[in-house]
């Protein structure tokens, strides 16, 4: 099996000489599915068993009582692979019976792997998460700041929220070797007992920063890019999920600000405009 291309935001890595495939691997494959690609496998895979057992009954004709066609041969294997046993057909010889026997553990076995596959699914936890498309960097409390914001969209408030981003840019060694280094960002909080919303999280550009003195020229210089990420969990399953977002250099905004999403309707009460999430106003 091909192994799939891995995706950071416009990067895909293509692994080449990566250990072998392994069947246990099969699990893990048939997770990363969409609903469609899912589907279509098991449908084939259910065809394909019914297609050889079929088969199987056609090698010993009169094996099973009132199949006259190979048509008869499939929809036998059909309603003996669902256990449903109509009974205009049945087996009347040894070799009849133990393939019918075969099939019905065969089809028990695949009923059991396919309602376990399904659950898993429709049970796997998924963050719904919306990081804006612009990034920020303009003026906070008097320092400069890179700023972007993160959307909760479940009707429930995320526990536990944890917050990181990392730069990434060409760098020259001393040695006049070029690689890829990666910088942790230090956000001004990176923690949140209940994350209920929208959030703006700012990582101040202080002498600290790797980001001190340098210019959108110099990020595309060296092919700045970053990642961020958000760890939270699930109050209603629940479970930990995650979800992460890459930003280029290209997605700076520079001089800018998010616009308001808050608005305060009455006491202790304010509505939250989702889609104003990746407004930005000059300052």
């Amino acid at each position: 099996m091909k192994p799939k291309a891995i995706s950071i935001g416009q990067i895909k890595f293509h692994k080449l000489n990566t250990s072998r495939w392994e069947w246990r691997d099969t699990y893990h494959w048939l997770l990363t599915l969409t609903w469609p690609q899912f589907s279509a496998c098991v449908f084939a895979l259910y065809l394909g068993i019914n297609l050889v057992f079929s088969c199987c009954y056609r090698l010993r004709p009169g094996c099973v009582g009132g199949m006259n066609s190979w048509t008869d041969s499939f929809f036998f294997s059909v309603e003996t692979l669902a256990t449903v046993g109509y009974g205009h057909m049945y087996p009347q010889t040894l070799f009849g019976h133990w393939i019918a026997t075969l099939e019905i553990i065969v089809g028990m076995f695949g009923m059991a792997l396919v309602t376990g596959l399904i659950f898993i699914r429709f049970s796997r936890p998924v963050a719904r998460i919306v990081f804006s498309e612009p990034l920020v960097l303009a003026p906070f409390d008097g320092q400069p700041a890179l700023m972007y914001r993160m959307a909760n969209l479940r009707e429930q408030s995320m526990a536990e929220a944890e917050f990181r981003i990392i730069l990434m840019r060409n760098e020259t060694t001393k040695e006049g070797e070029e690689l890829r280094r990666f910088y942790p960002l230090r956000l001004q909080f990176d923690r949140l007992i209940l994350f209920p919303a929208i959030i703006t999280i700012r990582h101040i550009i202080d002498q600290e920063s790797p980001l001190h003195g340098v210019s959108l020229a110099d990020m595309e210089r060296d092919d700045v890019r970053f990642l961020a990420s958000i760890v939270c969990i699930d109050t209603v399953i629940p479970a930990p999920v995650q979800s992460n977002h890459a930003y280029t250099w290209k997605d700076i905004r520079l001089n800018h600000k998010f616009v308001e999403v808050y608005k305060e309707v009455a006491q202790n009460a304010m509505t939250v405009d989702y889609s104003l999430i990746h407004t930005t106003a000059t300052i």
